[in-house]
């Protein structure tokens, strides 16, 4: 049965590894839901977040086929229950909608969302979230005139201890 992982790799930043780490999903025929990287809780050590849906198993070999990278310090994945994650999203809307519908205002407070920016064109609301509260503030606010939509990939944290500083301290120790 297929399930969703979060798939955490922590890798010196170089140049050609989102390539080359691209290439083993593709070889395996395994589809990113969503990406994000970003500087991780260790100095110069970098942090991607891959979310994949299939069975454990391939992805457990394709964790073992990604630490083989030379550029890849650690790889783990961890079920939907193990982590704690958010996504973020931003919606262009007319400007008109906010003065002359007084019903949008109520939905941007019920989604807990919240406006950072107003120009007399258009205002841009941020949701952070689960992807079925983006979702579904963006189907409130598409008859309002939706001008632009983005959405960021997952990030998230464990629950557990990933020791991922140990580990790198004994790798640094071991040198």
């Amino acid at each position: 049965m297929d399930k969703t992982f979060t798939i955490s790799i922590y890798s010196e930043n170089n140049v050609g590894l989102l390539n080359r780490i691209s290439a083993i999903f593709l070889k395996r025929h395994i589809n990113i839901e969503s990406l994000t990287t970003s500087q991780s809780e260790i100095k110069d050590v970098f942090r991607f977040i891959i979310i994949v849906k299939g069975p454990e198993e391939s992805v457990k070999k394709l964790i073992q086929q990604i630490e083989k990278q030379v550029d890849v310090i650690r790889a783990f994945y961890h079920t939907d229950e193990e982590t704690i994650f958010q996504e973020s999203a931003l919606y262009k809307v007319k400007s008109s909608a906010l003065f002359e519908e007084r019903h949008i205002q109520n939905i941007i407070k019920e989604s807990h969302a919240n406006i950072v920016t107003v120009s007399p064109e258009y205002f841009v609301i941020e949701k952070t979230g689960f992807r079925n509260e983006t979702d579904r503030l963006y189907h409130d606010l598409a008859p309002f005139g939706l001008l632009q939509f983005v959405r960021s990939g997952r990030i998230s944290v464990t629950k557990s201890k990933m020791g991922i500083s140990e580990i790198i301290k004994k790798f640094k120790s071991d040198n």
